[in-house]
C-alpha cells in the first residue's frame, strides 16, 4: 500500500478557536498518523501520514476548518518519515506545543 506524508501550513483565524483539537479529531477519524501545533506567527502547522487519498482528504478538510475558524490559505509540501519523530511516544497523532 502506498503512503503519503505531507507537511501543511494553515493561515488565517485558526488559533484560539479549537483548530488544533479539530485537526486531531479529523486526522484520527481518517486513520492518519502525524501531529499538529500552533506557531507563534498565528498559523497552524501539521504533518499527516497515511494513504494518499486520506491525506488529500485531510488537506481538503483543513481548507474549511471548524465553524469558528477562518482559513485564508493552506499550503503543503512533501515531507519525510523523519517528521513523524516529533510525535509523543506511544501516540499515533499528537497535539504539540507552540513553536
Amino acid at each position: 500500500m502506498s503512503r503519503a506524508i505531507l507537511q501543511v501550513m494553515i493561515r488565517g483565524h485558526v488559533q484560539g478557536v479549537g483548530y488544533r483539537a479539530w485537526v486531531e479529531s479529523q486526522a484520527v477519524t481518517c486513520g492518519l498518523e502525524g501531529w499538529v501545533r500552533n506557531r507563534r506567527d498565528g498559523s497552524v502547522e501539521a504533518l499527516f501520514a497515511g494513504t494518499p487519498m486520506h491525506v488529500a482528504d485531510m488537506v481538503a478538510l483543513c481548507r474549511h476548518g471548524p465553524p469558528s475558524s477562518r482559513v485564508d490559505s493552506v499550503t503543503s509540501e512533501t515531507a519525510s518519515v523523519d517528521g513523524l519523530d516529533l510525535r509523543r511516544a506511544g501516540e499515533t497523532f499528537s497535539v504539540l506545543p507552540t513553536v
